[in-house]
């Protein structure tokens, strides 16, 4: 709720600072005095538009600052939490108003946006009356009253949730059937390389192989002719180096007898003559075994060009030919799978549609059941309200199952016939500023327990009014004060004298400058200014006795509500 408010130059205010409390608070003073200058600046203060025009003359800056205790305001604390500008449950909002130059904002002490400001504002406070911050106008906030009202918020929800989430499920899904035609192009195409890449069986090891074996085949003849003539140097010459290296060893071994130190060498030549001999049985066994046929060269050849014509066309290299056939069946699979997975997809968007529009049914019962009764309180509440005949009428448009949304099947929209014969019409479209105050205030009574908005404001409620009316308007004033902070404008003595709380507007003449300055009113100072609204200019004893009876009435009215 509103807490305090400070107003620094604006329009006839120097300096104005107010302590508000609970309950139903009167501001009165005389036609002319300024009344609704604190509902102007409390609207500055939540985002409405102003100019430097708005600055008191001969100044250059004007300032609201306006507190708030948020301790029953989830909204308000889930909102600054979310915008990072909470600060313990307390809400200090500053409007900056300069001549040469941009308004600025400040929530917390933290510089905001005009957006922010409206956005925090209709958390905090209903202006109603001819003003901005009218919710019951808008919409949305008309089918919110209406789900609170009836008791199944919690089901509007959940209807909200399921539409979100049925809405999730239907652009996934259409956004993957859109992309059909592609996807199976696309798994042709890798169906095709597939088969392709694996009718070529390439395996890792095999390149390697076919590279040596091709050139091996393509050199035969050199490889005949070099092995066979070694072989002849080794084992088939005369004198062979095997021979050769035998004889040497026994030289040798018969001057070991003179000198044992030729024992080593002697056996170097033996062991020589060992791997001489190995070596020509090694290239026997060599020669037997080259196959020296001409196809096998080229079905090596026809192998490679197999091969390195795929890579080509791949435009990889001839190695890397076996994991792109594994990159392209994960692929393939991907994509099979994914349509595995679209048809499970399919399947939980028509069961989110079907919880969905189970749970909109049922909102739409509970609505029906809802409105009917708010009309008839309303319309109840508007025969005391000076406004007999009238019709209040809660019109639940349906949209059907296809046109529905996250706020259900029906559209909600406030009806009204202000009088008799009149046609019902939108309450956004009632002619008269009065009358739509007054019928604000009968939603706003009727709808009193289950408001989220902490703080009302009635900027002249009571216009065209009197008797035994605005003791009525008063009365609900007072009983909507008893759950919720509401100030009021108001000239009828009837209406401030059912406040809880009661300030005197004034205009006063100081240096030559004109100020405005507000009062809290108590005791006698509280009979005077009702008794000066009875009596106007000349106040009597008769009056003034009147007056402290209206009060006491109200009291005593208060005290057995």
């Amino acid at each position: 709720m509103l807490t305090h408010i400070l107003i620094q130059d604006l329009a006839i205010v120097s300096r104005l600072e107010l302590d508000f409390a609970r309950g139903l608070s009167a501001l009165t003073g005389e036609t002319g005095a300024g009344k609704s200058i604190l509902v102007d600046a409390l609207g500055l203060a939540l985002g409405d538009k102003t100019d430097a025009d708005t600055i008191r003359v001969g100044r250059e800056r004007a300032e609201v600052v306006a507190s708030f205790d948020l301790t029953q305001c989830p909204g308000a604390r889930a909102w600054l939490a979310a915008q990072a500008l909470d600060d313990d449950g307390e809400c200090i909002v500053r409007r900056l108003i300069v001549r040469a130059g941009r308004s600025r904002a400040f929530i917390n002490g933290r510089p905001a946006s005009g957006s922010q400001l409206k956005d925090l504002g209709d958390l905090l406070v209903d202006i109603h009356g001819q003003h901005a911050h009218q919710s019951l106008l808008r919409p949305n906030d008309q089918r919110d009253l209406l789900d609170a009202y009836g008791g199944h918020g919690a089901l509007a929800a959940a209807v909200a949730g399921a539409w979100r989430e049925f809405r999730t499920l239907d652009r996934r899904l259409s956004e993957l059937e859109n992309a059909g035609t592609e996807r199976a192009e696309r798994r042709d195409l890798l169906r095709f390389q597939v088969e392709e890449l694996a009718a070529l069986a390439l395996t890792p090891e095999e390149l390697p192989t076919l590279d040596q074996e091709q050139r091996r085949l393509s050199n035969l003849g050199r490889l005949q002719e070099t092995a066979g003539r070694v072989l002849v140097l080794l084992a088939e010459s005369e004198p062979a180096i095997e021979d050769q290296l035998r004889t040497a060893g026994a030289e040798l071994a018969d001057l070991e007898s003179v000198d044992p130190g030729l024992a080593p060498t002697r056996e170097l030549l033996e062991t020589a003559a060992i791997h001489a001999h190995e070596a020509a049985s090694g290239l026997r066994h060599y020669l037997d075994g080259l196959d020296l046929d001409p196809a096998a060269l080229a079905t090596v050849e026809n192998r490679l060009a197999q091969i390195h014509d795929l890579a080509r066309k791949y435009r990889c290299f001839a190695a890397q030919l076996p994991d792109l056939l594994q990159t392209r069946r994960a692929e393939l699979q991907s994509l099979d799978d994914a349509d595995l997975g679209l048809e499970a997809l399919r399947e939980h968007r028509d069961t989110a549609w079907a919880g969905f529009s189970a749970q909109a049914l049922g909102l739409t019962t509970a609505r029906t059941a809802a409105a009917t009764r708010l009309g008839a309180t309303v319309t109840a509440a508007m025969q005391d309200l000076g406004m007999a005949g009238g019709r209040f009428a809660v019109q639940l448009e349906s949209l059907g199952l296809t046109a529905a949304g996250a706020g259900g099947c029906e559209r909600v929209a406030f009806l009204v016939s202000a009088n008799p014969g009149q046609p019902l019409q939108s309450l956004a479209r009632v002619a008269s500023g009065g009358e739509l105050s007054r019928i604000s205030l009968g939603i706003q009574v009727a709808t009193a327990e289950v408001g989220a908005v902490p703080t009302l404001v009635f900027d002249e409620v009571d216009v065209g009014i009197g008797g035994g009316v605005a003791e009525i308007v008063g009365r609900l004033l007072r009983r909507l004060g008893e759950a919720r902070q509401v100030l009021c404008v108001t000239h009828l003595p009837q209406v401030a004298a059912q406040a809880h709380h009661q300030l005197r507007v004034r205009k006063e003449t100081l240096d030559g400058e004109t100020h405005t300055r507000i009062d809290p009113l108590d005791g006698d100072t509280r009979r005077e200014e009702i008794a000066r609204m009875l009596g106007g200019t000349e106040i009597t004893r008769r009056t003034r006795e009147h007056a402290s009876e209206m009060l006491a009435r109200a009291d005593a009215a208060g005290r057995g509500q």
